[in-house]
């Protein structure tokens, strides 16, 4: 099942945060992620979390992820 505006990203790993955000690899890129944006539905939240993290279709189109 797809939630609409929603994309899974597989296989993520959170590698470093801060207060506000997160910086995860994802398909061997790097990207920061607002906190703000993480669905409730994601696995990867904090350092060194593993496995989907899930954002907005928006914010995976703008940083490149689709």
């Amino acid at each position: 099942m797809r939630d609409i505006g929603v994309v899974r990203l597989d296989e993520a790993r959170c590698i470093a945060e801060t207060d506000k955000a997160i910086c995860c690899e994802v398909e061997d890129e790097e990207v920061w992620v607002p906190k703000s944006v993480i669905h409730d539905d994601s696995e990867v939240y904090r350092l060194d979390d593993t496995g989907t993290l899930v954002v907005p279709e928006w914010f995976a189109r703008k940083n490149g992820l689709l």
